[in-house]
């Protein structure tokens, strides 16, 4: 069968299997599907099919939504994409996924843009300590170092605006004419800062220098303006078609949510974490280690932070000519499965809420 591109395929914006199920009796009438595709916009090192550091990642680590649906007989099949959310977009294009567990601003906003349907039923991730590295030999010790050289980013992820916003934090307000700025994936970034072939990418710095790969150049910690929450969503159809198994994803997730918050749980996380490859322990000690309540990090709500955080999106990606078409809010939120998670578990207040800025308003 002929693979349709990410272009031809967003008309249609709805996963080929769910629309084949509306449109068939039998299929329809069945209350259940036979399998749930999950993609994660993001791999680990060489491919490795894992991801790390979300409340979402610990639940495929763990097996929780398998253990929820293997009683129904309901197989559970995860993607992991080096291509990040790009690849995410092109595979829900072409009918291939019916959940993503990440998706980061930039490419779930172009991915609503172009026509792709999907509801959005938690916040991901948020928050988070930002770190600029250098090879370990640079003798850069500022933004201003840097200028006309050549930085690293895999173009069209949320990392690409949140390279940007750290750019401009420290004085580039047009950061494609001050640099050099070219696109690959994690792995090739390590690679070329081991190499000296880049000037700086942003990444977790404390296994790379440990290894003497790199050396820290701008820190920026927990900046609400620099960081931006991630979105787990679920295809419309498959929404509509089966919106009991989307409610028991939702209420397993913020079942492990919940988990991940907790201080008793804090090492067992960095130890997951670690099977990816992604980062090293130390990494996630360290990067994590500043952080004294883990629900201001690990936290599923679809609050006034979560959405200033998308509206900041689309004005930045319009900024830099990211986005071609405009991207429309209303409709696109769907929270009855989170407040129907929350009351379920007797979570309603358990998580602290923060406006638009990203200040804390209940804690």
């Amino acid at each position: 069968m002929k693979r349709r591109s990410f272009n031809s395929a967003v008309v249609a914006g709805l996963g080929a299997p769910a629309l084949i199920g509306l449109s068939s009796p039998a299929r329809s009438q069945a209350r259940k599907p036979t399998t749930i595709r999950i993609a994660f916009s993001n791999a680990g090192t060489g491919g490795r099919p894992m991801s790390a550091g979300t409340y979402a990642a610990n639940a495929a680590l763990l097996g929780d939504i398998e253990k929820e649906f293997a009683a129904d007989g309901i197989k559970i099949e995860y993607k992991y994409f080096i291509g990040a959310g790009p690849a995410t977009n092109e595979n829900f294009a072409n009918g291939l996924i019916d959940f993503a567990f990440s998706h980061g601003d930039l490419p779930v906003l172009v991915g609503r843009s172009t026509g792709l349907k999907h509801k959005v039923i938690l916040s991901a991730y948020r928050g988070g300590d930002v770190y600029l590295v250098g090879p370990a030999s640079s003798t850069a010790k500022s933004v201003s170092d840097l200028k006309g050289k050549t930085l690293s980013v895999q173009k069209g992820t949320s990392t690409q605006l949140q390279l940007y916003r750290v750019l401009n934090k420290f004085g580039s307000s047009e950061p494609e004419k001050d640099f050099r700025i070219i696109s690959q994936i994690r792995d090739d970034q390590r690679a070329s800062l081991a190499t000296g072939n880049i000037a700086g990418c942003l990444d977790t710095p404390f296994g790379l220098e440990a290894r003497g790969v790199a050396k820290r150049i701008v820190e920026v910690f927990d900046d609400p303006l620099i960081t931006s929450p991630g979105t787990i969503w679920v295809g419309e159809a498959f929404e509509q078609a089966y919106p009991d198994i989307v409610q028991r994803v939702v209420t397993a997730l913020v079942k492990r949510a919940h988990w991940s918050t907790l201080e008793s749980n804090r090492e067992t996380q960095y130890q997951l974490w670690t099977r990816s490859g992604r980062d090293t322990y130390i990494d996630n000690k360290q990067s994590w280690g500043r952080v004294k309540d883990l629900r201001t990090r690990i936290n599923p709500l679809l609050d006034d932070y979560y959405l200033g955080g998308l509206v900041k999106a689309i004005e930045e990606a319009k900024k830099y000519r990211l986005l071609r078409r405009e991207v429309k809010l209303d409709g696109w939120i769907e929270r009855k499965y989170l407040n129907h998670a929350l009351a379920e578990l007797k979570l309603e207040t358990y998580w602290p809420t923060q406006d638009a800025n990203g200040k804390f308003i209940r804690t």
